[in-house]
């Protein structure tokens, strides 16, 4: 198995991930300013302290919360990094697709172990839809590596193949 692919895509997500982090929370000073409108609507930093999941969920959870977020994030790492390797997956895109939700996955527990909290600064509005959440690169690599892992799921498909699958 060519799995440097995953290993560089992972150490790839979790680099990007951090620096972004840093350089647009720490470097903008978005933690004091806590807003940049940057291309409104289309693209804004707001400062968020997500405690919980997606939208906020469980965000009323105390250091109990953040230790079992961090434990579950390392167990769905592990279980894709397993999957991966058990399937013998050969396309490249597969491991990659798994290093992004693995790196995406250890950029959150990492902000989660640090700060005690998963930093996010995104927000996207667009086509008068105001978007009130804020998300963070880790969570683009994490939705981007799912779509992989189901796209390209370890067995070769063609165009004809996909187009049928969808519908």
């Amino acid at each position: 198995m060519r799995s440097y692919a995953l290993y560089l895509a992972a150490l790839i997500a979790l680099i990007v991930d951090q620096a972004t982090k840093i350089g647009v929370v720490f470097g903008l000073d978005l933690v004091r300013v806590l807003r940049i409108d940057v291309a409104p609507p289309l693209l804004n930093f707001r400062y968020g302290e997500n405690r919980g999941i997606n939208f906020g969920l469980f965000n009323d959870g105390g250091d109990s919360s953040r230790w079992i977020l961090i434990g579950i994030s390392l167990i769905i790492c592990a279980a894709v990094f397993l999957w991966v390797r058990r399937s013998h997956a050969n396309s490249r895109l597969m491991l990659i697709s798994a290093g992004l939700v693995i790196g995406g996955a250890l950029g959150n527990v990492l902000d989660r172990v640090l700060y005690g909290y998963v930093l996010d600064f995104l927000n996207m509005s667009c086509c008068g839809i105001n978007n009130p959440y804020v998300f963070n690169v880790a969570d683009v690599f994490i939705f981007a590596g799912a779509a992989g892992l189901i796209l390209f799921e370890g067995r070769a498909k063609s165009p004809r193949d996909l187009l049928r699958d969808m519908r």
